[in-house]
């Protein structure tokens, strides 16, 4: 669910070329292609030196490409190929082959000038395979910072984020690690809470008694609920 608001607070932004505004948006009649597209286009942009690309691996891992192709295994493979061949034959992606040294890889490049000059040294030179493990390592940061922020979460799992609470959100996001985030929201929605004084209350409660394979808190005796009163005061009714 989007927030009323638009975006958050300090949101990034991506470059798209100008282009995909005009004739192009026209083109395009099939929505997963569209979809694709951008979500290649803000992949690519995590990525750092020359040549920059996108491997076959990488787009069927991603977690957003999955979530709107399908979350079925048997049927990814084939819906991911035949959007990438159409997003291909537009024009606008280019498919090229990479020698790793290790094997012949499938890549993607959006087509516009770095695109076609990357795609033109790719098939000329051979990629050897330290330069190929740097990519992987830029891969799975790509990865990392497409996971789903505090925002997110609360929009997917919640509701409409409000002012206020987007700043409580901000300030969560500061203090707690992003693994504890997304297990308080997992748990919330596993029993039903789906409120934000519930997943602060847990949240509270391991950076107070810690948590199991947590990364930080303080552990230490179990309390039972009239100590945690004592300690943190009844919780605040939820919003």
């Amino acid at each position: 669910m989007r927030s009323s608001e638009g975006f958050p607070d300090r949101s990034k932004f991506t470059s798209v070329p100008n282009l995909l505004f005009g004739s192009l948006l026209e083109e395009i009649d099939d929505l997963l292609v569209l979809k694709c597209l951008l979500r290649i286009l803000w992949l690519h942009s995590q990525k750092k030196g020359f040549p920059r690309f996108l491997t076959w691996h990488e787009l069927v891992d991603d977690r957003t490409i999955t979530k709107f192709l399908s979350s079925n295994d048997y049927l990814l493979d084939a819906m991911l190929s035949e959007t990438l061949e159409k997003t291909r034959c537009l024009g606008l992606l280019i498919h090229t082959k990479m020698d790793t040294g290790q094997g012949i890889v499938d890549i993607y490049i959006p087509n516009n000038q770095e695109g076609r000059r990357a795609a033109k040294y790719i098939d000329t030179h051979k990629i050897d395979t330290p330069s190929y493990k740097d990519h992987e390592s830029l891969e799975r940061t790509a990865m990392s910072e497409s996971r789903p922020n505090i925002f997110h979460l609360y929009e997917e799992n919640i509701g409409i984020i409000g002012h206020i609470m987007a700043e409580e959100l901000k300030l969560a996001e500061e203090v707690y690690p992003q693994e504890w985030l997304e297990k308080a929201f997992r748990e919330a929605v596993v029993h039903n809470k789906r409120s934000w004084r519930y997943i602060e209350t847990i949240l509270k409660g391991w950076m107070t008694e810690g948590i199991e394979n947590g990364e930080s808190g303080r552990h230490s005796e179990k309390i039972d609920a009239r100590e945690w009163i004592r300690r943190h005061g009844l919780p605040r009714s939820s919003r």
